[in-house]
């Protein structure tokens, strides 16, 4: 690794984190740990591993391609994709014993005819108010279940549901969706007589409800010590530690006058005079050029970004001279200061969960 701009992951803090959401649950419920994304930008294969580890049997991902990407990486646990596989590509997931969702009875016809290495296995996902993908009728569910008990190459092994607005006070939406949810289920038991696995949550309804959890229970955001709003860290009923962090450092220093410029668009003027120094990050590494303004921790103060963020560099206004070299914390703690995924997610006018998504692969990360 040549670049000294790198993501710190703290695995001990991931790990820390797991133990904290499973003080929630009662012993007949489990985690489905969330690692779709890279695993949030903090490294998917280091993070299944470390859930494994701490008794998590089961993995979530968004794509094909992510599961894949775990079994390459030795990760022989069972892997659920959320998002839609394509019904020519079924007999991959197949092959690699990777579960699939499934919400359309097209979707089941177009699979009849193809021939598998070994049953494939299904999770049927139940629309209840999100509006986003799933089985909305009884119907629907009836004619898909019955279309997968006549392809002896399908099996249905789970259902689930997702949960719209488990990080507001306001329950009404919530218990709406559960109802709905424990109905679908319901009629799933009356045509479909073997057990199956049925999961429910995100982590602000594993949170705030962990009494409703059921069998197993999905984190994904919390794993990585971020809280899903400001209402469920005011909770208080878990206390996680942030596994992410960000490092750069500085690679030039110089006194500029008043009047002088700084950075694309000459849109920085220096009032009086003032330290510069560059920092080695940009907007090609996820650092986007909103973040002009936002402040960065220098020997454990805070230095302010001033003119444009560049592709691979910016600028922020020190309060002195400072060597080359001297390390910039973009997110996390340095001494006694710290910057958090909040700060930065209030800054942007996004969520938290999005800081760490958008930092590139050109950033490599590091485990500690």
């Amino acid at each position: 690794m040549y670049r000294r701009t790198k993501a710190v992951i703290n695995l001990q803090s991931i790990g820390h984190n797991i133990r904290q959401l499973q003080s929630l649950l009662d012993d007949e419920n489990h985690v489905m740990g969330v690692v779709k994304a890279d695993g949030y930008g903090h490294g998917s294969v280091e993070v299944a591993n470390v859930l494994l580890n701490a008794g998590v049997d089961f993995l979530m991902v968004a794509l094909l391609e992510e599961a894949i990407h775990l079994r390459k990486h030795g990760i022989v646990a069972p892997i659920l994709v959320v998002g839609r596989v394509h019904p020519e590509d079924a007999h991959v997931a197949a092959s690699h014993h990777i579960t699939i969702n499934v919400y359309e009875h097209a979707w089941i016809e177009a699979v009849k005819e193809l021939q598998f290495e070994s049953p494939l296995h299904i999770h049927v996902e139940f629309e209840t108010g999100m509006n986003r993908t799933g089985i909305c009728t009884e119907e629907e569910l009836r004619k898909i279940v019955t279309a997968i008990h006549k392809n002896p190459q399908l099996k249905l092994t789970g259902a689930f549901t997702h949960f719209a607005t488990a990080d507001d006070i306001d329950s009404a939406h919530f218990h709406a969706q559960y109802e709905n949810y424990e109905k679908m289920l319901h009629i799933l038991a009356s045509i479909h007589d073997e057990p199956i696995m049925t999961h429910v949550g995100n982590s602000a309804a594993g949170i705030q409800y962990p009494e409703k959890m059921k069998r197993y229970t999905r984190f994904g955001v919390s794993l990585y010590g971020l809280y899903p709003s400001a209402e469920i860290r005011q909770l208080n009923n878990v206390t996680l530690e942030q596994a992410y962090s960000l490092y750069s450092e500085l690679i030039q220093v110089k006194k500029i006058k008043a009047g002088d410029f700084v950075g694309y668009g000459a849109n920085f003027v220096a009032e009086t005079d003032m330290w510069i120094g560059t920092i080695p990050i940009g907007y090609a590494d996820g650092w986007t050029r909103k973040l002009q303004g936002f402040e960065v921790l220098i020997a454990g103060k805070r230095m302010p970004i001033v003119g444009r963020i560049c592709m691979d560099s910016m600028m922020v206004r020190l309060d002195g001279p400072y060597e080359v070299g001297e390390q910039v914390t973009l997110l996390g703690g340095e001494d006694d200061a710290f910057i958090d995924m909040d700060e930065a997610a209030n800054y942007l006018e996004t969520i938290n969960y999005e800081i760490p998504c958008m930092i590139t692969s050109r950033v490599p990360r590091q485990y500690c």
